[in-house]
């Protein structure tokens, strides 16, 4: 027996085929948890208006330095040298790792400098690409090292 679709039900079956296809892919990215989509920073709208006088102005007085901050991956983790024309108790701020793909081993500690260096141990890193942010200042200027790393 032969089973024979007319061209106007073959049209049908395929336009219902696309939107089916088309309606599993809209149910993953917004019901499913693994998909998830979430803005990287809560408060996105009042972190544009503040960018110029936090990251901009920044970034400039860390360009002006003689010797910005260096890092280099060491066999106990990643290791920061800040620039040797201070002195390593006048330098406070926060250093921050963020992991775009995973929210949840994000973390931030407060500079607090005995050396002009500091260690993030390797048991505090997974592998992949880090967002890191060093917010520091000396004398009252601030400073903003941003930089991207694959460890």
């Amino acid at each position: 027996m032969k089973f024979k679709i007319s061209w106007p039900a073959g049209i049908i079956l395929a336009i219902a085929a696309f939107v089916i296809f088309i309606l599993s892919f809209v149910y993953k990215a917004v019901f499913v948890p693994k998909y998830s989509h979430k803005l990287v920073s809560e408060d996105y709208y009042k972190d544009g208006m503040n960018y110029q006088k936090e990251t901009i102005d920044k970034l400039n007085n860390a360009v002006e330095l003689k010797q910005n901050i260096t890092y280099k991956k060491v066999t106990e983790g990643l290791l920061f040298k800040f620039p040797s024309e201070f002195e390593a108790s006048q330098i406070t701020g926060t250093i921050s790792f963020q992991r775009l793909s995973n929210k949840k081993i994000d973390f931030q500690y407060p500079l607090e400098l005995e050396t002009l260096e500091y260690l993030i141990l390797d048991n505090k890193l997974v592998e992949g690409r880090w967002n890191v942010r060093i917010d520091w200042s000396v004398n009252n200027k601030s400073y903003l090292f941003k930089e991207k790393i694959m460890y």
